[in-house]
């Protein structure tokens, strides 16, 4: 009997954000993020390095998932110039500057994500052993969807004139004047 292929797939994901001096007075810091490090254990905010004012933190790790149902936006997002993962974040509770949500390499998801307006999205490259991952994965589960025309009825819909009104009751007026409006006879009596 042959085995299952896997409806969903995970791998572990660290998130490095760089901070560096804001430009302006009212933001202090300024926060990107800078690059992804697959199978990485978890850390929160932990410095990797610094750079005069720039830091540079392992964030937080996070699980990216792949879902066999989605793997049109997969291909979609490897078939870019520069394939990228997308990672999601918020506005930090406590000591954290931004939390993460997660990461995504569909570009449909990250869009979800961005139109929310909620939530922070940056797209990071995505380093070339990712790439193959998600390649691999993407081509075992992808099944094309065949385009199927629609076809309209043959049958005559503007053959009843709908909204004319009954022929058989008696109109006064013009039967297309806007309900409740009174005849022009009736308001100079």
């Amino acid at each position: 009997m042959a085995e299952q292929p896997q409806k969903s797939i995970s791998m572990p994901l660290g998130i490095v954000v760089r901070r560096v001096p804001g430009v302006t007075r009212w933001a202090r810091h300024q926060h990107k993020v800078v690059a992804v490090l697959p199978g990485a254990k978890d850390a929160s905010w932990v410095t990797l390095r610094e750079e005069g004012d720039a830091v540079e933190f392992h964030a937080a790790t996070v699980p990216l998932e792949l879902f066999r149902t989605d793997t049109e936006a997969y291909l979609q997002g490897l078939s870019a110039k520069t394939p990228a993962i997308y990672v999601v974040m918020r506005d930090g509770a406590g000591d954290a500057p931004l939390d993460v949500v997660l990461a995504t390499a569909s570009p449909y998801e990250a869009q979800d994500y961005a139109d929310t307006g909620e939530e922070l999205v940056e797209k990071v490259p995505m380093p070339e052993g990712l790439v193959a991952w998600v390649r691999d994965f993407a081509a075992l589960h992808h099944e094309d969807e065949v385009f199927i025309k629609r076809r309209r009825d043959k049958k005559r819909v503007d053959l009843r004139e709908d909204g004319v009104g009954d022929a058989r009751i008696r109109q006064m007026a013009d039967v297309y004047r806007a309900p409740g409006s009174k005849p022009a006879k009736e308001k100079l009596h």
